[in-house]
């Protein structure tokens, strides 16, 4: 499992760190928002600690960027806030546990433990959308009779246009939460991909149903 901590503070990073990393996870650690929010939303990401006051990015903001791409994402709220509201504020955006500073590591511990086995428990197997269907453990989409085994990229950004079936997917959300950091802004590398996933999805008389929106991104149709 790989855990993302992100924390302004150097000596509540490094003791996060060390102390997951003894118990068997991979950490990575983003000093402010900006970071945090592009690691959060790269493939790999398992859970996030969250700092609510963060250098360059409120923490708030980085968690409502998570939501709007990778809802299934656990994120725990770590802050000195300690208000009432201010923990029903981040609850209600989508956060699934709060934690206050100070805090004992072994509670935190407990709580990181807990949110995971209910992600492992409630992680979906595969997408159904468009009349595609994406087993997400072998990656093979499957559209009426035809059967496509995708490379991991292309059943990425697949899987992400299905969750998001009927709204336009733009290019620098699916560039942020497909690949997971920045591209040059003229970089065609999400026209490429769907051109790849065209192709293997399209059947005679009925092209793939990935709909191309005009200087604004791309939308799986959700019509069979």
């Amino acid at each position: 499992m790989e855990i993302l901590v992100v924390e302004d503070e150097a000596g509540i990073a490094d003791f996060l760190a060390r102390g997951l990393e003894a118990e068997g996870y991979g950490v990575m650690v983003a000093a402010d928002g900006i970071a945090g929010e592009r690691l959060a939303l790269s493939p790999g990401t398992d859970l996030v600690v969250l700092d609510r006051m963060l250098p360059g990015r409120d923490g708030i903001k980085v968690l409502g960027a998570i939501q709007r791409s990778k809802p299934a994402l656990p994120v725990i709220l770590l802050t000195a806030k300690a208000d009432v509201a201010d923990r029903v504020e981040g609850l209600d955006l989508g956060a699934v546990d709060y934690v206050t500073k100070p805090f004992a590591f072994d509670e935190l511990l407990a709580r990181i433990r807990a949110r995971l086995r209910e992600s492992d428990g409630a992680s979906e197997t595969t997408l159904d959308a468009g009349g595609i269907r994406l087993d997400l453990l072998t990656r093979e989409a499957t559209r009426g009779d035809l059967v496509a085994r995708l490379p991991n990229r292309e059943a990425e950004l697949l899987a992400y246009l299905m969750r998001h079936a009927g709204r336009v997917c733009d290019r620098d959300e699916i560039l942020s939460a497909v690949w997971g950091y920045e591209h040059d802004p003229g970089t065609n590398v999400v026209q490429v991909y769907v051109g790849y996933l065209r192709r293997k999805l399209g059947l005679p008389g009925s092209p793939a149903p990935i709909e191309t929106v005009r200087s604004v991104g791309y939308r799986l149709s959700d019509r069979e």
